[in-house]
């Protein structure tokens, strides 16, 4: 199906200027799942994410804070965003830091190209800048400040004052991929996902793009242009190239040629840097645009946009230390449609981590260890004569196998999981009506009842895989209880409801156990 092809996903890379909150490792695990996902389909996967640590946002933070940018960041990395790829379990390829010499080194290779083409030329710029956004605004994204910031023009995100600005820049010659960004679109409709993103860039494009000011000289934490070293590159121009700087361009053009180009997963309010400037900077170096860009949507608590800002950010082992790891990446990738905003609240995770995993899937596997131990001696039964019912289970669990793959590919991963949980729910409703319990009781149904469990043995083989990418902790811990072999990761997903399975069970602990959620 995916075998010897290429996929390469990336997360944004995150500023540094605070730890992180939920917002954030909900992309990571939307990364994460995918790549999960595409690598065990066989397919030869690299998975990157990283920081932000250039720019007037963290050298600002970094002197507040009495050390330099470069302490900031180390122990911002070390201290928070290391250790949160650990706290929501991801498996990343690569960790890019924009300070790291391999990314500098070829930020200005890069950028001494454009410039030596024609590209990048000398201009002054007046205009708005939001320093959280570390972008020149539009009079369009301001609006009035109210508050301590009345009479004053605000930036429509942070809702904090914008800087009026004037400066000598070096500029990148953006205006002039106007047309070839357009064609783009219209050539791939799924360049851009999903389609109110896609609609949403394809409308700015066409209003006409101004060129891009790519320098700033007012300070110094930054790559430095390697033509005029008073002035530093734009921190989203320096930072768009950790896409490429991570997998060997100017380094290594057999890694480059092998990995790119990338899939991207974004956050929304970042969208157009990724959509607009990110291709233009590519097309104009002669390189290949991404493969694709998606913007998920915002988090919502309580109505609003989680924000550091606003200090209403919710920090990820908030959850995990009550619920898991698991049932925080199921929860994110299941309770909301990957693409449009989503509402989180503890009451709705606490309710569906009660109904789908502990009682749907982590009771269904309980029980299944459970029967064949306790009427089989723990050795797995043959199926004998299949009846219409165990066969339908065989054909529920195909189905999941190609429908959730068929989702993934869309990036459609609450879609994945749901044709998965199909496979749940039909099992559940499988042991419910054939009553294995019920059959254990007479000897003359010896074969019906083995029938029955060593078709719901199968069903959770198959969701065993299939699971492994969203709840990689339960799906391991299932597949050790069902005495198969080797690891379930290496188990292709694809093909899940053909894996190899085991002989005899093991004994199995509850997969999610009972939860006390204090009110």
């Amino acid at each position: 199906m995916a075998d010897g092809s290429s996929f390469y996903i990336t997360t944004p890379i995150f500023y540094v200027n605070d730890v992180p909150h939920i917002g954030h490792a909900y992309t990571e695990v939307a990364a994460d799942v995918a790549a999960r996902w595409h690598r065990q389909a066989g397919e030869d996967t690299w998975s990157l994410t990283g920081t932000d640590e250039h720019g007037q946002k963290i050298l600002r933070t970094a002197t507040a804070n009495g050390v330099t940018p470069k302490q900031w960041a180390d122990k911002l990395v070390a201290e928070a965003w290391k250790p949160l790829l650990e706290t929501i379990d991801i498996a990343n390829d690569d960790f890019i830091r924009t300070t790291d010499e391999r990314h500098e080194r070829n930020v200005q290779r890069f950028l001494q190209k454009l410039y030596d083409e024609g590209h990048i030329y000398t201009g002054e710029y007046e205009g708005y800048y939001c320093v959280g956004c570390e972008e020149y605004k539009q009079q369009s994204e301001l609006v009035d400040g109210t508050g301590e910031y009345a009479g004053q023009p605000v930036c429509a995100i942070h809702s904090k004052p914008v800087e009026l600005l004037h400066e000598k820049n070096y500029f990148f010659r953006m205006s002039a991929f106007a047309d070839r960004l357009l064609a783009l679109y219209e050539e791939r409709p799924d360049f851009v996902q999903p389609e109110s993103a896609r609609n949403e860039v394809v409308s700015f494009v066409r209003q006409g793009l101004a060129d891009l000011s790519i320098s700033r000289s007012t300070f110094d934490w930054g790559v430095k242009v390697p033509w005029d070293e008073t002035h530093v590159v734009y921190v989203w121009f320096d930072a768009l190239l950790n896409y490429i700087t991570a997998v060997g361009y100017g380094d290594d053009e057999a890694e480059f040629a092998r990995r790119w180009p990338a899939q991207h997963i974004v956050g929304k309010d970042i969208l157009r840097f990724h959509a607009v400037i990110w291709p233009a900077m590519l097309m104009a170096a002669g390189l290949d645009v991404p493969r694709g860009v998606f913007g998920h949507g915002w988090l919502l608590v309580g109505g609003e946009k989680m924000s550091k800002s606003k200090l209403t950010g919710i920090a990820p082992e908030q959850i995990t230390d009550v619920f898991g790891s698991d049932a925080f990446r199921f929860y994110f990738m299941s309770a909301i449609s990957f693409g449009q905003d989503g509402s989180f609240s503890w009451e709705d995770l606490a309710a569906r981590y009660q109904a789908e995993l502990a009682n749907g899937f982590g009771n269904l596997a309980s029980r299944v260890v459970a029967m064949i131990t306790r009427y089989c001696d723990g050795v797995v039964p043959t199926a004998g004569v299949l009846s219409p019912a165990d066969a339908e289970i065989g054909t529920i669990a195909r189905r999941a196998t190609e429908r959730s793959w068929d989702a993934i590919g869309r990036l459609a991963i609450h879609e994945a999981i749901a044709e998965v949980w199909q496979l749940v729910d039909a099992l559940n409703g499988y042991l419910t009506n054939e009553e294995p319990w019920a059959l254990a009781k007479d000897p003359e149904q010896r074969d019906r009842l083995e029938a029955v469990l060593a078709t719901a043995y199968r069903g959770l083989g198959t969701l065993a895989v299939l699971l492994s990418p969203v709840v990689p902790k339960a799906s391991a811990k299932l597949w050790t209880a069902l005495g198969a072999p080797g690891e379930v990761t290496a188990q292709r997903i694809d093909r899940a409801d053909e894996a190899e399975l085991g002989e005899r069970v093991q004994p199995l602990e509850a997969l999610f156990p009972r939860v006390e959620v204090a009110e």
